[in-house]
């Protein structure tokens, strides 16, 4: 099977490519510069392996939620090569892949995600590890306050630039229910390439017509007419 995964929902710009089980990735942290850095990392792990498009199983994509701008930029690269190779695609949430690398690297079973929202919110959601060892959706993924979150009940480990920004109030919030946490960690395409596969062999991938990026909420960005509005109510 091969698979190739591409992510910019966060600060983090990545490309993975999955060929039977090893992956390899291309992996930066360079805030505003994920237009100039995807397609080239996209290159080479092609270049490197000696595939062409058509030679892929499918495309993953880390579809949210996350950055409005980096979601469209992850999506229109992934629209580009699945409309050009005619290839199915797995959308894949980006805290899931959060919450597989947390699964792989630690024993325990239950995973609190939360992932800096701004505006004083956090993308939040509740993982456990399934009968084969990967993440699976526990409830709902929100985007809410710190101070509203719930962890239904279980007992698990936090990761999630979240926990950076919101540690006190999460910690508060969750209290015995949390293990540790870890907040210095950001979405990689190696996971969404991982989960790609694994809906591939379950048969969860769509067309690419159906494959949108994730917001969680309603309304994303304010119009320059909205926002000068709120400028002058303010002065």
């Amino acid at each position: 099977m091969k698979i190739l995964a591409v992510d910019t929902a966060t600060e983090a710009c990545s490309a993975a490519l999955y060929i039977d089980g090893e992956i390899k990735e291309r992996f930066e942290i360079a805030p505003r510069e994920h237009a100039r850095l995807l397609l080239p990392m996209v290159d080479d792990l092609m270049a490197e392996a000696e595939l062409k498009p058509q030679q892929l199983d499918a495309i993953a994509f880390g579809c949210g939620p996350g950055s409005f701008t980096g979601l469209r930029i992850a999506t229109g690269v992934m629209q580009g090569i699945a409309y050009g190779a005619d290839l199915p695609v797995v959308p894949v949430s980006t805290l899931a892949a959060i919450s597989q690398a947390c699964l792989q690297k630690t024993e325990y079973d239950n995973v609190f995600t939360a992932v800096d929202a701004r505006m004083a919110e956090i993308y939040w959601a509740v993982y456990q590890r399934d009968a084969q060892g990967f993440a699976q959706l526990i409830g709902k993924e929100k985007v809410q306050p710190a101070t509203e979150v719930d962890a239904l009940q279980l007992t698990g480990y936090g990761i999630g630039s979240g926990w950076q920004c919101y540690q006190h109030e999460l910690s508060t919030r969750l209290g015995e229910q949390l293990i540790a946490y870890d907040a210095d960690y950001l979405p990689h395409s190696a996971e969404i390439a991982l989960l790609g596969s694994v809906a591939v062999q379950r048969q969860q991938t769509v067309p690419v017509e159906q494959a949108m990026p994730v917001y969680l909420r309603d309304k994303v960005a304010k119009t320059t007419a909205e926002r000068d509005a709120l400028k002058n109510l303010k002065s």
